[in-house]
């Protein structure tokens, strides 16, 4: 029976932890070609740009002996020109998985429905499960083990926090979240993580106080304050982010070993000044680099399933 990767959802929290080790192993073996997915091609279907996501799956398709196929936009308009449920049972003949990069979710779960192929969720509006793969991998690289560890979020409610919020609650990470009023996760993704949370023991919190869910915090994360789609709010975002932004003031707070972690692109001088993201304590070139090893990672885990 074929596994999606449409969110964090679809796997155990045991599961995350093999994926971590996996990506361990496979980064240990870094430029190396295997033979993984020998004999196997896989799409990307993207209806975003991509620096990130699109060059770090295919290389590490490449590295794991496959074929890579890019969809770009224009090619496919997902919804316009054909409905996801079709673009899936087509693809599904020609492909052995698809990466899909897509405006709505509801096009992700579409996709998973009627693929007869595993689907991975590359970035959709509710989720990005394989940044938060990536993240809890370098804070677990960073830091040994998730003991005693501490995230603060501090930004917009969007995609990434919502599968980093479900990522810490499933591997027991307490997370802090600092938003703007009105701009908090979604109260259902929130419920969900803290269902994960109780099991585990970890702790969750929201709080519009920045300063408070920095205090004491081995990590800080943030994303841009206005994510592909919102243009039209970007100067009204501005100022209700203003006083979000982490600088150095802010991490003063933090814990002394702290990291600084962005899913990247960056708004320099916006969610983050330079000192911060070019500091001693920035891994974000090495969270990056990281999307290509968990992906790998993922990539053989659903081939092998």
């Amino acid at each position: 029976m074929k596994r999606d990767l449409l969110s964090l959802q679809d796997l155990t929290p045991q599961e995350i932890l093999q994926l971590c080790d996996l990506a361990k192993d496979l980064k240990s073996k870094k430029g190396a070609r295997l033979d993984i997915l020998k004999g196997k091609s896989i799409g990307l279907l993207f209806q975003k740009p991509s620096n990130r996501t699109r060059v770090s799956f295919e290389v590490g398709i490449w590295q794991l002996g496959g074929n890579c196929i890019y969809l770009a936009p224009q090619e496919i308009s997902l919804g316009k020109r054909e409905s996801a449920s079709d673009v899936a049972k087509t693809l599904s003949r020609y492909l052995d998985a698809l990466v899909a990069r897509t405006n709505s979710h509801d096009d992700i779960i579409a996709l998973g429905k009627n693929a007869t192929v595993p689907i991975i969720n590359g970035l959709s509006d509710l989720y990005h499960p394989c940044q938060a793969l990536a993240d809890i991998f370098s804070i677990q690289e960073k830091f040994g083990s998730f003991e005693d560890i501490t995230v603060a979020y501090i930004g917009d409610g969007n995609n990434v926090c919502h599968s980093l919020l479900l990522a810490c609650a499933m591997i027991g990470v307490n997370i802090r979240m600092a938003s703007p009023r009105g701009y908090a996760p979604s109260q259902e993704v929130i419920d969900l993580a803290e269902n994960y949370a109780q099991d585990k023991g970890s702790e969750i919190s929201v709080t519009t106080d920045a300063l408070e869910a920095v205090k004491g915090a081995q990590v800080v994360y943030t994303d841009v304050w206005t994510s592909m789609g919102q243009e039209a709010e970007a100067r009204k975002r501005l100022k209700i982010f203003k006083k979000y932004q982490i600088n150095t003031a802010l991490m003063k707070g933090a814990a002394p070993d702290h990291i600084f972690m962005h899913c990247l692109p960056a708004h320099r001088g916006q969610e983050v000044t330079d000192e911060i993201i070019d500091g001693p304590h920035s891994i974000v070139f090495d969270q990056a680099e990281n999307r290509m090893h968990i992906q790998k990672a993922v990539l053989a885990f659903l081939s092998q399933t």
